[in-house]
């Protein structure tokens, strides 16, 4: 579906988030965990999350909406049941990479599956550790899905070294790990989204440099009431926009202030946007507020490369910022974007030159030089909901507005996309 985007004069007004949606995974996944009942406010509407509450339902959890929020039956420790089919994980590579922590020590086979995108993105970075943990798998050659898991009789505790930065498969392994009375370790020499460990409560600790994130059955979930901030990747999106929209300002509400999520928020403030935090709370021990923006003229800045593992999902919609920002926009050291729902330095560099922009294209990364000389364009999503907003946003700014193909694929995040925009813009 092409969706046509008009050049918009203002953003005024606020906004309250659906659910952030690596939190939400999280708590669905927990109380299925969990023996009891667990109630989630505020869950995430996006297909993926959808995706894990489906597999949950699958593995014998009973989910039911009540009024505001939803409820969980937990299945309680290795309460799972065998499921009657194959786990489709749509194109969430997190309800793929968290699950298969988990059901590497269930008692019975387990096969993962996905959309064709997912079955592109790379399971050997997830897979490798928990064969460590003594989980058999049953793969293809190039290590995607599908793969079959086969456990253990009992989980094998390790203490791993991360060799890419990766929240999803750290969290694999802390998952794993939950099921064994001895301590599983990860050693990250780059901070990731530590959702996992804040809402278990599992001790984090920093050595030499490195962090090292622990887990054990003394950890394992118990039944507990969610609250899930707004979705904080989802407002990087409004905040560009009214950043550089003129005489604009806006307030989104209840949202995920992670500290691990919003490095793109403390690289926008460097490059001169007006952004506060008010009205601080926590949930879960997960910190989330309200945040305030208003128009403000931008200067590119060197982005190091200690930040891009927390700012790898908001790349996108910080290029767009970057093109209209003072000096030349730069990324390095973020292959990772290649191995995303598309190969994401490809997807923007292919939209950018698009607008006869000066763009250089490297292995791990992209400039984006020049001043947009064409007026009308129609942009390619690549089936890429990240891509397909930030290229949304981009056409609002623009004179001519903009259109952009196959913009359903918004979907896997947040559906209400338009709504929102259509809420604060005129």
């Amino acid at each position: 579906m092409k969706k046509q985007f008009k050049k918009i004069k203002q953003v005024n007004g606020e906004l309250s988030l659906p659910g952030d949606k690596s939190i939400s995974h999280r708590a669905l996944i927990f109380s299925a965990m969990a023996s009891g009942k667990s109630t989630i406010k505020n869950i995430s509407q996006g297909e993926d999350v959808k995706s894990t509450m489906r597999i949950m339902e699958q593995l014998g959890s009973k989910i039911t909406q009540e009024l505001d929020q939803i409820v969980v039956e937990g299945c309680g420790f290795k309460g799972f049941k065998n499921p009657d089919k194959n786990l489709d994980c749509g194109n969430s590579g997190t309800s793929a990479r968290l699950i298969a922590g988990l059901l590497a020590a269930q008692n019975f086979n387990s096969t993962f599956i996905g959309d064709e995108s997912l079955s592109k993105r790379p399971m050997k970075r997830v897979i490798e550790p928990l064969m460590k943990m003594g989980v058999n798998f049953k793969s293809n050659q190039t290590l995607t899905l599908p793969f079959t898991i086969n456990p253990p009789l009992k989980i094998i505790p390790i203490t791993y070294e991360m060799p890419v930065a990766s929240a999803q498969v750290k969290s694999s392994i802390l998952i794993a790990g939950l099921h064994s009375d001895d301590e599983t370790n990860v050693i990250e020499s780059e901070q990731t989204r530590d959702h996992t460990e804040k809402m278990l409560g599992l001790p984090v600790r920093f050595e030499n440099g490195k962090i090292i994130s622990s887990s054990s059955k003394k950890y394992y979930p118990k039944a507990n009431d969610y609250f899930v901030p707004g979705d904080i990747s989802s407002a990087a999106f409004h905040i560009v926009l009214t950043l550089l929209s003129p005489n604009s300002e806006l307030w989104i509400r209840n949202v995920s202030l992670n500290p691990t999520r919003i490095g793109f928020i403390e690289i926008l403030k460097k490059m001169g946007a007006y952004i506060l935090y008010e009205n601080i709370q926590y949930s879960s021990n997960e910190k989330y507020g309200d945040v305030y923006v208003k128009s403000s003229k931008l200067t590119n800045i060197k982005i190091g490369s200690e930040i891009i593992p927390n700012i790898i999902d908001e790349i996108p919609i910080l290029t767009i910022a970057g093109i209209f920002a003072g000096g030349s926009f730069l990324i390095e050291n973020a292959k990772e974007l290649r191995v995303k729902e598309s190969d994401r330095i490809k997807s923007i560099c292919a939209n950018l030159k698009l607008l006869d922009l000066d763009i250089e294209e490297f292995e791990d990364g992209f400039s984006a030089t020049g001043n947009i000389k064409n007026k009308k364009v129609v942009f390619n999503s690549f089936g890429d909901h990240r891509i397909a907003m930030a290229f949304a946003i981009l056409s609002m700014l623009m004179e001519s507005g903009g259109e952009v193909n196959d913009f359903d694929c918004v979907s896997i995040s947040n559906p209400m996309f338009e709504e929102q925009i259509n809420s604060i813009a005129k």
